[in-house]
């Protein structure tokens, strides 16, 4: 269902527990940002993941799979939750408080860290280094002109704007890529939540009038200014959702959930385009070849960001971990099926 199996492409690895749907906790595994935060930490104010435009949630449910589970909430990603396509879209944590301004911001940093050196020799070291830090951290990104203007998606021409769809989703898709040339290494930008694209019934116009428009103008665009800026090269593209569909159509004229078999879109970071690797049944139920899983998709993730997914992290209780247990996908690579 929606809340395990979004955990298990969000993270690469099963939700623990292994019993029916639950909440996100910190006993969840790390989203790939989280990972990445938490093995190469960055102190220049560029967050290493950014979720955007809404948080994935049913009603009251959190869906796993969004934030560092057992790393800990200092490296979660950042989730940014507002309309990009919205006249008054903005940042808050970006935003300074009325009548702050950078002058009187560095002023106050200035004290804070004169506090913070007349306290070193009363507190305990290791804990006051850590909140040192992540002053300095919220410091960098409050000034960082780099990270507001990249947020700021009205720097772009109307031409560009409308390139991409004048709608939420293609409006965070150009947030997407102006964060990635900001050099934020993680963005995921979600199209919706379960009503949108969890069709039970009538399903056929609501993908052909509603979802698909959007997302075929958004994402080609998206991948035409990488292609076209040359950063397409060094930026994996993972288009996909949480499980597939049942092969037959219900009495609703609609799809169930289905998690057998289904697809994802890969681009870029050396993927050879024009590929379709595996094969289903005659029915589109069950992998005919190799089967991959979300494990193989979390390892994929791993390799373009640098890390071997054999690396051991540490559980909420000191447990040494491998951070996933998955393989590469070598043929969207080499274009050889293995």
């Amino acid at each position: 269902n929606h809340l395990m199996s979004t955990h298990h492409v969000l993270t690469g690895e099963k939700q623990p527990g292994g019993f029916f749907d639950k909440v996100a906790s910190r006993d969840d595994w790390p989203s790939y940002s989280s990972a990445l935060s938490f093995l190469h930490p960055r102190t220049d104010g560029i967050p290493s993941g950014v979720n955007l435009p809404t948080f994935l949630q049913e009603g009251p449910l959190t869906w796993p799979g969004q934030h560092a589970g057992f790393l800990g909430p200092n490296f979660d990603p950042w989730q940014i939750k507002g309309d990009p396509n919205s006249d008054d879209f903005r940042v808050d944590a970006l935003t300074l408080a009325s009548g702050v301004d950078q002058s009187r911001l560095s002023s106050r940093h200035s004290l804070l860290q004169e506090v913070n050196r007349q306290q070193d020799g009363f507190t305990e070291v290791p804990k006051t280094l850590r909140l040192q830090s992540d002053q300095e951290l919220a410091f960098n990104m409050l000034t960082s002109s780099q990270l507001s203007r990249a947020f700021d998606v009205k720097l772009e021409s109307a031409e560009v704007r409308e390139r991409y769809g004048r709608n939420q989703y293609g409006q965070s898709l150009l947030l997407a890529r102006r964060l990635i040339e900001a050099d934020v290494p993680v963005v995921q930008a979600n199209m919706g939540r379960v009503q949108n694209w969890d069709n039970h019934g009538n399903i056929f116009p609501t993908l052909k009038d509603r979802l698909l428009p959007p997302l075929d103008q958004g994402v080609s665009a998206l991948l035409d200014d990488l292609e076209n800026s040359g950063r397409l090269a060094n930026t994996l593209v993972v288009m996909m959702g949480e499980f597939g569909r049942t092969p037959k159509i219900n009495n609703q004229a609609g799809r169930d959930h289905w998690g057998p078999c289904f697809f994802a879109l890969f681009a870029g970071a050396g993927v050879l385009p024009g590929q379709v690797i595996g094969t289903s049944d005659a029915e589109g139920g069950y992998p005919a070849t190799r089967a991959y899983s979300p494990n193989d998709l979390g390892a994929t993730v791993y390799h373009v960001l640098g890390i071997e997914s054999e690396t051991m992290v540490r559980d909420r209780i000191d447990r040494p971990v491998r951070l996933n247990t998955g393989k590469v996908i070598e043929p969207l690579f080499t274009g050889a099926e293995v």
